[in-house]
């Protein structure tokens, strides 16, 4: 599927589309429809079951999104959190300008200067892509975007670029109202802002984006995570070093390329979540190591999780996983002048962080791009049931009264624990195709069979699955059971 097909089925459905369409859009900015924001609430649900609610040590916050300068002065962000922009003398366009090498195939690190990326762009002749005009001179340009507080616009602060800086400066506080152990985590879900050059690719590249994050603080000398199965597990991974893909487990990764245990141990349970959970094909996913200027400075290990995603044109970052070590807590340290650390085995130190980091826009694109797809006479969302935004529709299948009744009566009783629609409209051939393009699990068809009791004494349904469009009858007194046993998600792997 193309970019442009998969922007308008999530438009035609309601998933997402660009903010103020009406308007004419805005570039990076898009809003959620009814669809894409139960998918999206219903990813964020999952997220948080599997990386935090099996931890009584990791609390999931929620902090401000608009933060004093002296904060992201201190974490480094109004000197580091660059991009290299360039214009067009003629146009007046403005480009990232490594992207416009690495569209044409021209490697460059990601720790570029802009000095050295504007000899790369004269070097190879490229000039601007939209008019053919002449490139000017690259120049560092700070993605935040800054915010004037107060009456008189005097005190300066930013959107936050990234969530994390919430978990760093609220850690000391938590810590200290909490039981005081390590490791400690604490995660956020919510909504960062970058000043992007050039947005593209729908939720790959945008300006407002949601994050979920898990920063786990500890000792790096007693964090010993259990070292049983999840150590055994096979994942694919292309090392700084190696350049090449391949498959290894958990502990012959950390023994053999000097990766922390605890740090292997993640990739084992970030690749279970995704490939055991989400569905996402073993081979379509894996961890790509940055290293020299690739990887950031703060940064000891440094992996992004990749999916490979049809409409962006291959692998693609959906996540990270960073041993930042105790950068972060040192800088707020010396630029808040009060003492961060903590008492870890009788010593003092500055607890160390490692992060666990998802893209949630990003998450959702990849489910649609990953899930939907036609088999011959129907378009189907065969995303992982879980995960569906509707999860039930009910069919009164002719109008009649006592049909129309029990129908009602059923999707009423489900939507306490279900999310359920109703459709009466048109054939139920053309019901069944309405429910497949937007991936609702299953039918349940209310016939005349449902309203008169069996010679059993009870009554039932058709109830009819999405994968395979089999079709069951299934009593009225064991719908809530049926159902909360096909709903139920896959089990974190044991440890």
């Amino acid at each position: 599927m193309k970019i442009e097909e998969l922007l308008a089925y999530a438009k035609s459905k309601g998933f997402f589309w660009p903010t103020a369409e009406i308007y004419g859009g805005a570039s990076g900015l898009f809003d959620y429809g009814h669809l894409g924001t139960l998918l999206k609430r219903r990813f964020e649900n999952l997220w948080i079951s599997f990386f935090i609610d099996p931890n009584e040590d990791y609390h999931l916050i929620e902090g401000a999104t608009m933060l004093p300068e002296k904060a992201l002065i201190a974490s480094g962000h109004t000197t580091r959190f660059n991009d290299v922009s360039v214009g067009c003398t003629k146009c007046q366009t403005y480009f990232r300008a490594d992207k416009l090498l690495s569209d044409r195939g021209i490697a460059i690190s990601e720790g570029a200067t802009a000095k050295e990326i504007g000899e790369s762009l004269r070097k190879n002749g490229i000039k601007c892509p939209k008019c053919g005009g002449v490139l000017g001179e690259p120049k560092a340009f700070n993605m935040m975007m800054d915010v004037a507080l107060g009456p008189e616009r005097k005190e300066k602060g930013y959107l936050r670029p990234e969530t994390a800086q919430s978990a760093y400066l609220n850690f000391f506080q938590e810590y200290n109202t909490l039981r005081k152990t390590l490791p400690f985590g604490l995660a956020i879900i919510g909504r960062a802002y970058r000043n992007e050059i050039s947005p593209r690719q729908g939720l790959y590249r945008m300006r407002e984006l949601v994050q979920a994050e898990l920063q786990i603080f500890f000792d790096p000398e007693g964090w010993k995570p259990e070292s049983g199965k999840l150590m055994e597990r096979t994942i694919n991974v292309v090392t700084y070093s190696d350049k090449k893909a391949q498959q290894i487990s958990a502990a012959g990764l950390s023994e053999k390329y000097s990766i922390p245990a605890f740090y292997a141990y993640h990739m084992a349970l970030m690749d279970s979540f995704y490939t055991d959970i989400l569905g996402v094909p073993k081979e379509r996913f894996r961890f790509l190591e940055k290293g020299g200027d690739e990887k950031a400075f703060y940064n000891k290990v440094h992996m992004d999780l990749e999916v490979d995603i049809e409409s962006w044109g291959g692998f693609n970052e959906v996540g990270g996983l960073h041993y930042r070590g105790d950068y972060d807590l040192q800088s707020h340290s010396k630029g808040s002048n009060q003492d961060l650390s903590v008492i870890s085995d009788g010593k003092k130190i500055i607890p160390s962080v490692l992060e666990l980091s998802f893209g949630v826009d990003r998450n959702i694109w990849m489910l649609l791009d990953m899930f939907y797809t036609k088999e011959q006479e129907r378009s189907i969302l065969k995303i992982p049931k879980f995960l569906a935004p509707y999860q039930i529709a009910v069919f009164p299948l002719q109008k009649d009264e006592k049909i129309n009744e029990v129908a009602e009566r059923i999707r009423k009783e489900l939507s306490g624990k279900f999310k359920v629609v109703s459709d009466s409209a048109g054939s139920i051939g053309r019901r069944y195709a309405r429910m497949d393009d937007v991936g609702t699990p299953y039918c349940i068809t209310v016939d005349f069979d449902t309203i008169e009791k069996s010679t059993e004494g009870y009554n039932s349904v058709t109830v009819r699955d999405r994968d395979d469009k089999t079709q069951k009858r299934v009593d009225l007194e064991e719908l809530s059971n049926f159902f909360e046993t096909a709903f139920s998600a896959p089990p974190r792997p044991k440890e």
